[in-house]
């Protein structure tokens, strides 16, 4: 695939730091938008985060590194599904993602709608062992079906449980009552936001969930898991939710303890009216990325 150039890229990086040969870290986007329900625009979602990304530092002074110098990061050109289902374009996903896996780079879906993180998990699913997944999400996504399609992005959580059901689920504030009885037949553990902001973990209800983690993690991140007061341009905004800080510090609680191997960040409806929405996005995949590799 083409690697994108310095006006284009993640960051806005030169070649020296972008090119795939010499980058530990791929910039894979896909902007799949085929069974969207409400808020529209997800398509849309990973030019905007990219060119939003040229304003975010390379500096990060939690860790007082440049991950961005130090390990590379090509940003390739976006994957197109044109004339492709919803299950032709999650194996297309699926097959891109395991090609860079197989070349040893650190991969990072920008979405599209949630649907495609099955390809990305079923990739690094077969890739790592030991694998779990933490989903960040106001929803469940646990739906067997949705508006005739299996491969919905309410169901994209069942469709993953079929080979893995090692899922963490944080920040959920809204399902129904069968992904309920799915979630406790699956045995999946759900931190829902009331349950957290009633204080019903302790303060470190992070650490509570890191150790249901096993040790290679894959985060798949649903940007309506923010409360809307945060990031107000996604598809189907719920109120309730987490806050930045809280949630770096779970990621960061999560990269010193584990192994985090991948993720993706999806459900971005970028909006003319909230542009800072598409910064914030920028912003959280680039800490997730330092997060990353805190320990290497």
């Amino acid at each position: 695939m083409k690697e994108l150039g310095v006006k284009e890229n993640f960051l806005g990086l030169e070649k020296k730091y972008s090119n795939y040969k010499d980058s530990k870290i791929v910039i894979l986007s896909a902007p799949l938008e085929k069974t969207v329900t409400y808020g529209k625009g997800t398509g849309k979602a990973p030019k905007e985060i990219l060119k939003a990304s040229h304003f975010v530092e390379y500096y990060d002074e939690e860790q007082s590194r440049e991950i961005c110098f130090e390990r590379g990061i090509c940003t390739l050109d976006q994957l197109s599904f044109q004339k492709l289902t919803v299950e032709k374009s999650l194996a297309k996903i699926y097959s891109e993602v395991k090609n860079h896996l197989s070349n040893d780079k650190f991969v990072a879906t920008l979405g599209g709608e949630h649907s495609l993180s099955y390809g990305a998990i079923k990739a690094h699913h077969e890739k790592f062992s030991n694998l779990s997944i933490l989903q960040i999400d106001a929803h469940s996504d646990l739906r067997d079906s949705y508006e005739n399609s299996k491969y919905s992005h309410a169901c994209v959580m069942a469709r993953v449980s079929e080979f893995n059901t090692k899922i963490i689920q944080v920040g959920v504030r809204a399902q129904s009552i069968e992904e309920n009885e799915f979630r406790k037949q699956k045995q999946i553990r759900t931190f829902y936001s009331r349950e957290i902001k009633m204080g019903m973990y302790g303060d470190d209800w992070q650490e509570i969930v890191a150790r249901n983690l096993t040790e290679n993690v894959y985060v798949t991140f649903d940007l309506d898991g923010f409360d809307p007061s945060i990031l107000p341009a996604t598809g189907t905004p719920e109120p309730g939710g987490l806050f930045w800080d809280e949630t770096m510090y779970l990621l960061k609680i999560i990269g010193l303890d584990k192994n985090i191997v991948g993720f993706d960040v999806t459900e971005l409806a970028p909006s003319k009216v909230h542009p800072a929405s598409n910064y914030t996005a920028a912003k959280l995949v680039y800490k997730i990325l330092n997060y990353a590799f805190i320990n290497r």
